[in-house]
């Protein structure tokens, strides 16, 4: 939780990669690189398809990668963050920079895509 504390207040960018901005993916990428010693893929649709599906948000545990679908994004996956338990996700929002946020909040709720666990 540490590593996530420290991207928190990070910029959003889209495209961008270091503390400087970043978008979803590349904040993913970074926490689990530097928690975990774990590369990640460069974008969130190809993050989907690692690991293993969590079922159901109730078996979710902390570590996680969680995926919503953005309506303005187009089809398929396009938003990632990282569970960090008690209900609460960690991710780049495009409007507050690095944030953590409740996956029951209104706006996620409703695009809640599925969860893949990664670490073992």
């Amino acid at each position: 939780m540490h590593v996530i504390r420290s991207y928190l207040g990070v910029p959003y960018k889209w495209g961008g990669t270091t503390r400087g901005g970043m978008d979803c993916s590349a904040l993913t990428r970074a926490v689990y690189r530097e928690a975990y010693g774990v590369e990640l893929p460069r974008t969130s649709r190809q993050m989907y398809g690692l690991g293993k599906r969590v079922p159901a948000p109730g078996q979710l545990r902390a570590g996680d990668l969680v995926f919503f679908r953005i309506d303005t994004s187009g089809p398929g996956v396009s938003h990632v963050g990282i569970y960090v338990g008690d209900g609460q996700f960690a991710h780049a929002s495009s409007s507050r920079g690095g944030v953590i946020d409740p996956l029951s909040s209104p706006y996620f709720d409703r695009r809640y895509a599925g969860a893949r666990r990664v670490l073992p």
